[in-house]
């Protein structure tokens, strides 16, 4: 090991990683010291020892503001549906929009031993995640004549299975120039009381993905962000892989971002409980910020305006639309992306290498969250959008109280019987309809497809 390594782990007081390291073959030395070598053990230090700055949330949201907002269709709107429908299109057509994916996560909590974006979600057709978002972009694309590049990120944990998967099924149509999959980076997680760096075996850190927030670094240190400049692309659709009704590169939502000349929209919906398991979106002295829900006392969750609504009633469902030049600009401040810390139960090695599986949170995890780039933001807005349009998370196995397979399939049976029914189809009750992108990606393009009218009584799958 380079003497320079390890005069840093003395200095910043984590020499006890290297415990067992003479004692290990080549093979475990490489991997520890690279390992060692990928992560900044000053920034460590940093956030473990030094002066963080601690946000008062529950005073920061009783004088938190409901966002400013667009609201389609709706009195106050200025800019207009049709409008900002066209201005998007526009943009689709001028080739100027791509798509980040954010697809880290494993299908844990699901029962499923696989990355969530391959778990089979279609409610008739049984399509994996992927392939429906996939032949979402592959569907824009076709339609405005331009390709609409995507960049899918990963975990570690996912990433190689990522990568088969796409090659076996031909990235489900979108050329091999048009789609990147990168992996965003690990953080060490560190002893709670000591600050020490814990160890998973005799060879290996304690590693976890850095949060959604890892994207930025990750898109620039793979080059893409550079990849997107040189290829022209103005602005990124973000979304993540857990929401099959996603609306990446939704032209009207692109277009309101545009019109409004914002560095950064997002998209929302209307909370329907004040304790909605949601980030609220809320302004706090001027700048944009997402406060977690559990971070929100329940007396400010439940202030109502005179009607009666709720005055934080903004939820964050993940779904963002970036400048490229904003991301370029934010990728030169170090502090773009603060971390937050977590409490956490981590298995760890001790000085024996005997291994402990903890039943308390004994570590602290560092993550980004990458709606912290709100407030950096020079601008920055919120556009809302339906909640049975547009959000229907997976994150739990069926069962579960709510956000299970089974609930998003019955909220994409319900969009897609309410877009066949506008076109003049009759559904029976209970009958489950599944479009895919490819068919439709919005009621309008179904009335242009359905030239007559349909009596549909068995289950139903319109695809090419």
């Amino acid at each position: 090991m380079r003497d320079s390594l390890r005069d840093e782990l003395v200095s910043t007081g984590q020499q006890h990683v290297l415990r067992f390291f003479d004692r290990l073959d080549s093979a475990g030395q490489s991997q520890l010291e690279q390992q060692l070598l990928d992560i900044d053990l000053r920034r460590i230090h940093q956030l473990v020892h030094g002066k963080q700055q601690q946000h008062d949330w529950a005073r920061m949201a009783r004088r938190s503001q409901p966002p400013p907002a667009f609201q389609p269709g709706a009195p106050s709107d200025t800019v207009g549906r049709e409008r900002a429908r066209q201005k998007g299109e526009q943009a689709l057509r001028d080739g100027k929009i791509g798509v980040i994916l954010v697809a880290g996560g494993q299908g844990t909590r699901l029962g499923f031993p696989h990355p969530k974006g391959m778990f089979p979600i279609g409610p008739v057709s049984h399509n994996s995640i992927f392939q429906i978002l996939i032949e979402r972009v592959l569907a824009f694309s076709r339609r405005y004549g331009q390709p609409v590049p995507l960049y899918v990120m990963t975990s570690p944990a996912t990433h190689d299975q990522t990568v088969s998967y796409l090659d076996e099924h031909d990235r489900f149509g979108l050329p091999a120039k048009d789609v990147a999959v990168f992996c965003q980076g690990t953080m060490p997680a560190v002893d709670a009381s000591t600050g020490k760096l814990l160890m998973s075996s005799d060879r290996s850190l304690a590693l976890a993905p850095d949060g959604h927030g890892g994207v930025l670094s990750a898109f620039v240190r793979d080059g893409l962000l550079q990849q997107a400049l040189d290829r022209g692309i103005e602005h990124l659709s973000y979304g993540q892989i857990d929401n099959p009704l996603v609306q990446i590169c939704q032209p009207e939502l692109i277009g309101y971002h545009l019109l409004a000349d914002y560095e950064m929209t997002s998209q929302v919906v209307r909370k329907s409980d004040p304790l909605d398991k949601v980030g609220n979106v809320v302004v706090v002295d001027g700048k944009m910020c997402v406060i977690e829900y559990s971070d929100l006392p329940e007396d400010t969750a439940r202030r109502r305006n005179a009607d009666g609504s709720l005055f934080l009633w903004a939820g964050s469902i993940a779904v963002h639309l970036f400048a490229v030049s904003f991301l370029e600009r934010m990728s030169h401040s170090a502090d773009a992306l603060p971390f937050h810390h977590a409490l956490k139960k981590v298995s760890y090695v001790d000085q024996l290498g005997m291994r402990h599986d903890p039943d308390q949170p004994n570590a602290i995890k560092f993550e980004q969250f990458v709606f912290d780039l709100l407030p950096r933001a020079e601008h920055a807005i919120v556009v809302e959008g339906e909640k049975s349009d547009v959000f229907a998370p997976l994150k739990n196995a069926d069962g579960a109280a709510d956000d299970t397979a089974a609930d998003v399939r019955n909220a994409m049976v319900r969009l897609h019987t309410r877009w066949v029914q506008l076109a003049g189809a009759t559904v029976i009750p209970g009958v489950p309809i599944e479009i895919s992108p490819l068919w439709a990606v919005d009621a309008e393009q179904v009335t242009e497809r359905m030239t007559e009218p349909l009596v549909i009584e068995r289950p139903t799958f319109f695809h090419e």
